[in-house]
């Protein structure tokens, strides 16, 4: 059952926040507009974002930089710019994830391998829905919702709390339950309980749980929990991966659960899922979250890789 009597956004009338429900209402309209037509503004939005954002531009021309080497210099920023662009377009397809019908969702997408969760959902096997940060996350959990059994969602809060009631309240609609990404417990008992459970473990993590991995074949702080979920949860785990296709529209591809999951060493685990990200970025290199600091938090003596990126603003 969803999570209900979370307060409004009401809440947030402040003026502090009025630049926000000014970006909403713009977003609204926005929506209103045939898809190609919106599309082209949200890329009209990243273009302004690489523009504009110095700081952030550098960290992502150095990921791609590290992650993709046998490129030229003209090919990384055009790389770079191109990640930009899907990041706007991504600001518009939060909208689409919260006004638009499910009927027009369906006709913009073309989902593959259901069956892939549901033949273990259907016998009460939990289902770890392993994917990351794409650009088309959150429009891809409601397109999921549409097409499989309820489904919770990891999450974390964002620094601003109306981006974080926002994001939060369009995943309630389109899931059964959000669970906070430090809740193993409820992910467990939600695994136990033969659900599926989107989690996304990409992100630079320096925990408990963690090991240097590569990842495009460099150093990488990386998490390596999701293994002992598959314990604790008894579960299989199942890739899936969105893309945006070059005609705007969408699909989700779901593989086939992991074979030999979980490994007996959790790092065994955490280094396929490096490498079956790796695999899907491949697919939509520019749709890839490079804007955030990947390849952070490593111990001495590996190198820190993002000092000195002033030259690449």
């Amino acid at each position: 059952m969803k999570e209900t009597g979370r307060p409004g956004l009401y809440r947030f009338w402040t003026p502090n926040y009025w630049p926000l429900w000014i970006l909403l209402g713009l977003l609204r309209l926005i929506i209103m507009l045939p898809h190609s037509a919106r599309l082209k503004v949200g890329f009209a939005i990243g273009r302004l974002g690489h523009w504009a954002i110095a700081s952030r531009r550098a960290v992502t021309r150095r990921n791609i930089e590290l992650c993709f080497p046998d490129l030229s210099e003209e090919e990384r920023n055009k790389l770079a710019r191109a990640h930009f662009e899907s990041l706007g377009a991504s600001f518009i397809e939060m909208g689409l994830g919260t006004w638009a019908s499910d009927e027009e969702l369906l006709k913009l997408t073309k989902v593959e391998g259901t069956e892939n969760i549901t033949k273990h959902t259907d016998k009460g096997v939990g289902v770890i829905l392993v994917s990351a940060h794409f650009t088309t996350l959150e429009i891809s959990g409601r397109i999921l919702s549409t097409m499989i059994p309820p489904f919770d969602v990891v999450y974390r809060d964002h620094k601003n709390p109306m981006i974080t009631a926002i994001l939060r309240g369009n995943r309630e609609r389109s899931v059964r339950r959000v669970i906070e990404k430090n809740d193993i417990r409820q992910m467990v008992r939600s695994l136990r309980e033969g659900v599926a459970v989107w989690y996304a473990p990409d992100q630079s993590y320096s925990g408990k749980q963690s090991a240097v991995l590569p990842f495009f074949g460099v150093p990488c702080m990386t998490n390596t929990a999701m293994g002992n979920l598959g314990k604790l949860g008894r579960a299989v785990a199942v890739p899936y991966f969105p893309h945006r296709l070059a005609d705007g529209t969408y699909k989700v591809s779901i593989l086939p659960a992991l074979e030999d999951f979980p490994a007996d060493d959790v790092e065994t685990d955490a280094l396929r899922y490096n490498q079956m990200l790796e695999q899907g970025v491949m697919v939509c290199p520019e749709q890839y979250y490079w804007i955030h600091k990947k390849f952070k938090n490593l111990p001495e003596p590996h190198e820190n890789y993002y000092a000195n990126i002033d030259h690449l603003k």
